[in-house]
């Protein structure tokens, strides 16, 4: 390779290539010879074809390049501002690699980068969320708007469930307030492009933490609140006992969700052919259900759980005794933002360890002045924890008061006294031989 072709690698020029970068790196190319001819006085003995006089108009040439380019890019900036660059608008593509580290100090000198500060962030990169959310004084909350226990309208016009809690805790962390929050109804479908465009600030509508789509969808996924399996719900009269008697049924099942994936894993392994119909909406789903479109409906258990209970005859029906996968459940945001995931994350963290403490909304205040440092630490009276994350010290307070601890949350909408009456199982917390653990508040 001639000095000239490896200066011309060395910077491609482009449009946006700025003259003096371009002029420097051919300068520096001839120094470079020059120190490289300087160093190996055997060079001319070693390539006896190349004498001194083409040495010389070797270096003579790039100077010359190096003038004519500013002569050329002077002429180009006052031409048509419309030409297209050749490697864009035939398909070929360029591939720009840096000068040497003299001209690069160079240009930096004489043209300074804008600072971060200067520069704003698309909506969907999740840079500073928390100062976003703020600003607006509204957290922006991605729900399920048709599963009731989790995320429904009742009949007040309120949203209401335990990932609604969950919205309302985040906000009460924030901005101090529970209700300082905003809905957003999402489908599977809508749910991760909402989070991916900023439109919503976290999204909290059962959906599982998968490897795919903490990768592909750019997820971050918080500490699972609900942690599920997917179940599948039948017709009585037809006294289905295992996967392999449903072999030739049509079964209901929501699109854009784990939920089909598995069905078709469960079926195969199980060698039973079967008909799948999908929806997009989860009402869609259990409509066609109870009209007898299909056989049988498969969905997480919480749902099919929350979801017999709203069929015309639900004695009529029975939720197999079989668990199809597992489905952790839990609040997601966008990658990008680690400081808004840590406020996420430990506002989770912290209503599991309420429980844990026996802190409850009616009870949180009896707790301050506590002997014990853990709970002083919890509830923001020694060691400023809560300046870490950007909110006030004592921002578990403000979230215990909003919706109480784990237990209430789950008790409020899942318990004993709801129509579900859905036992807590591996919900518990960990000392009652649950899977719920809150890493320490140190």
């Amino acid at each position: 390779m001639s000095t000239i072709d490896f200066a011309f690698r060395r910077t491609c020029w482009t449009p946006s290539t700025p003259l003096d970068i371009l002029a420097t790196a051919l300068i520096d190319a001839a120094r470079a010879f020059d120190a490289r001819r300087a160093r190996v006085p055997t060079l001319t003995a070693l390539r006896p074809e190349r004498g001194s006089s083409e040495e010389n108009a070797m270096l003579d040439q790039l100077r010359t390049i190096a003038i004519i380019a500013l002569l050329a890019g002077t002429v180009a900036a006052c031409g048509d501002q419309g030409s297209v660059d050749q490697s864009e608008s035939d398909g070929t593509t360029a591939t720009d690699v840096a000068p040497e580290a003299g001209a690069v100090e160079e240009a930096t000198a004489a043209e300074p980068a804008d600072s971060a500060a200067d520069v704003p962030q698309a909506p969907g990169t999740g840079e500073d969320r928390l100062a976003l959310i703020r600003a607006r004084n509204e957290l922006i909350c991605g729900v399920n708007d048709q599963l009731v226990g989790f995320g429904a309208v009742g009949s007040d016009g309120e949203f209401a469930g335990f990932d609604i809690d969950f919205c309302r805790a985040i906000a009460a962390a924030v901005l101090g307030d529970g209700g300082a929050v905003s809905f957003r109804p999402l489908s599977a479908q809508q749910r991760f492009t909402a989070l991916q465009t900023g439109d919503v600030d976290v999204l909290i509508r059962n959906t599982t933490w998968t490897l795919a789509r903490d990768t592909q969808n750019g997820l971050d996924f918080a500490p699972t609140t609900f942690y599920d399996g997917q179940g599948m719900m039948v017709r009585q009269e037809l006294e289905v006992a295992e996967i392999g008697d449903l072999t030739g049924a049509t079964i209901c099942v929501g699109s854009g969700t784990t939920t089909e994936r598995n069905l078709g894993d469960v079926m195969r392994e199980a060698g039973a052919e079967y008909t799948p119909l999908v929806f997009e909406g989860a009402d869609e789903v259990f409509n066609a259900y109870e009209q007898g479109r299909c056989e049988a409906v498969t969905a997480d258990m919480s749902a099919l759980v929350s979801r017999q209970t709203t069929l015309s005859d639900p004695a009529a029906h029975e939720i197999m005794d079989i668990i199809l996968s597992k489905e952790p459940l839990g609040p997601a945001v966008l990658q990008g933002d680690p400081a808004w995931a840590d406020v996420v994350n430990w506002v989770v963290i912290g209503i599991i360890q309420a429980e844990e403490f026996g802190i409850t909304q009616s009870s949180v205040s009896s707790f301050l002045g506590s002997d014990v440092p853990e709970v002083r630490r919890f509830l923001g009276e020694e060691d400023a924890l809560g300046e870490g994350l950007g909110l006030s010290n004592d921002f578990m307070i403000d979230v215990i008061e909003a919706v109480g601890n784990y237990g209430e949350i789950y008790d409020r909408h899942l318990g004993p006294n709801t129509p579900f009456d859905l036992p807590r199982g591996s919900n518990r917390i960990w000392t009652e031989g649950g899977l719920l653990y809150a890493p320490p508040f140190r």
